[in-house]
């Protein structure tokens, strides 16, 4: 068997990273205007930037690391996932981003980073890191107190008591709950994995991954990636390789999510891998750099590795220290929260940029949550290598209708964009004056997600079974058999937190 080409298999049914490059987000919000934006309390403007299914957070560091930029605001971050191992992630993503410098330096932070957020594998020490972080946040979780006291830049308040528990008992595995590799066998998840995605062609994968890199990722964009880093990646899953090859060993149980699956008639909870194995981690922070050189090429080859450049991008990282060079404060704990978005107003303005496997929640309703005149921005499916050129042009196109049909028109004097699709929320539109549902009439890429359910058995050792019987996520709703529109394939949103009021301090103009 071979997966055929425009499946999208390889993309899989969960996702740990992004696939674009991240956004300053403050360079696409609307300008700051003092005179009607300032916050009466603290005497501030403010942007509200609602993230739908950005899995990874790059583009709210990215925003903070770069605030020294920009003229003093307040951020008010809301962030919406499918499944709460994501939010899982974001919460120690942004804990170890935020690490006190005296406990962990920079590199040893940027290091961490990239190995817990593209890699299938650790060092033992960094292993260490998310055992004990986890730990840590497990205990905060179900304490709404010692957790706005620790973690003040973090609201958990749009979480049900169940989601909570659920958050909690997520934690519980990644600090080693259940003991031992065999718990969460990485190596053996990934190979088989890797196995069923490609069939017949396994024995020939050097060559498959070689295809993707030049014929597909390389001709849209990301000539940077090295070929050697994403043979590598394809082989084990370790996409950023800063040390020897020997030290990494340890499964990474934050890329672990559970699935239900179709075995001999009955649904069974399983635990495994379920994410990327196309295109990998190296879009988000390997393809663009501040720093031009670490995209040097030579011979067709780039000069440096992903890792080098994933590194030199989080240096900026260093400006979200508690130091007092920091440009970012401490933010005060948060008051709000998601799926109670603010109501639009004109002192309000949200960003939205919506993952292109959550595109289906773009509606009249969610336009209804953005003021006049915000911006609403959408990943794109240009770097997925298993979908072909006409299911681009597809997916493209229902984007836009989906945008207007939600309110929204394309932006004026935005710069072309193969990656992102920008729009501007119309100063007329109303929810009662939308269109209802579009019904587009180009192909659609019903191949962003798969049903968390599987209808076919799954193959033997590719999951691992649950303990304690019923599992501790809920599924998402799925899909109707026929493959229709786009809503009709994506799962919906069951997680949400809020990263709010980051106040950022410059007085430095662009």
């Amino acid at each position: 068997m071979t997966t055929p080409a425009g499946s999208g298999r390889g993309f899989g049914s969960v996702s740990w990273w992004g696939l674009s490059p991240a956004l300053d987000l403050q360079a696409e919000s609307p300008p700051v205007d003092p005179d009607s934006q300032a916050d009466t309390v603290h005497s501030t403007p403010e942007l509200d930037v609602l993230l739908l299914g950005s899995v990874d957070g790059r583009h709210l560091l990215r925003t903070l690391s770069r605030a020294k930029l920009w003229p003093r605001r307040r951020f008010n971050f809301f962030v919406l996932e499918n499944n709460l191992e994501a939010v899982a992630r974001h919460m120690l993503i942004f804990s170890l981003a935020l690490e006190d410098p005296e406990k962990m330096g920079l590199q040893e932070r940027s290091e961490t980073f990239l190995e817990v957020w593209g890699n299938a594998l650790l060092r033992p020490p960094v292993a260490a890191f998310v055992r004990a972080q986890a730990d840590l946040l497990a205990h905060l979780v179900p304490e709404p107190d010692r957790l706005e006291e620790q973690l003040p830049w973090l609201s958990l308040r749009a979480l049900k008591f169940r989601e909570r528990d659920a958050l909690e008992a997520v934690f519980r595995f990644w600090a080693g709950g259940e003991k031992g590799p065999e718990a969460f066998p990485m190596s053996r998840l990934w190979d088989l994995r890797l196995r069923h995605y490609l069939g017949s062609r396994y024995d020939a994968r050097r060559g498959v991954s070689d295809w993707d890199l030049r014929m597909k990722l390389h001709d849209r964009g990301a000539q940077v990636i090295h070929t050697q880093e994403f043979r590598r990646w394809r082989d084990t899953g370790v996409a950023f390789e800063l040390r020897d090859s020997s030290a990494y060993h340890v499964p990474n149980r934050t890329l672990a999510s559970g699935r239900l699956l179709s075995y001999r008639g009955e649904r069974v909870a399983a635990r495994g891998y379920w994410g990327d194995i196309a295109t990998g981690p190296f879009v988000a922070f390997g393809i663009e750099a501040d720093d031009e050189s670490l995209l040097r090429t030579s011979n067709g080859q780039p000069v440096k590795v992903r890792g080098e450049a994933g590194t030199g991008v989080q240096t900026s990282c260093s400006l979200l220290s508690q130091d007092p060079d920091s440009s970012v404060a401490a933010p005060p704990p948060s008051v709000s929260g998601f799926p109670e978005p603010p109501p639009p107003s004109a002192e309000s303005r949200l960003v939205l940029g919506p993952h292109c496997r959550v595109v289906h929640l773009l509606s009249p309703e969610l336009g209804a949550c953005v003021a006049p005149g915000g911006n609403l921005i959408v990943e794109l499916a240009r770097y997925l290598v298993d979908v072909r050129q006409e299911q681009l042009q597809g997916f493209n196109t229902q984007v836009r209708e989906r945008a207007q049909a939600a309110g929204f028109a394309p932006q004026t004097g935005a710069r072309p964009s193969e990656t992102f699709a920008r729009f501007c929320k119309s100063q007329d539109s109303a929810l009662g004056s939308t269109d209802p549902a579009v019904e587009p009439g180009t192909p659609s890429l019903d191949v962003l997600a798969q049903p968390l359910e599987a209808s076919s058995p799954a193959p033997e050792g590719l999951t691992q079974p649950l303990q304690g019987g019923t599992p501790h996520w809920e599924p998402c709703q799925l899909p109707s058999e026929s493959p229709g529109s786009l809503s009709e394939v994506l799962a919906q949103p069951q997680g949400a937190l809020a990263l709010s009021n980051c106040e950022s301090d410059s007085n430095t103009g662009v």
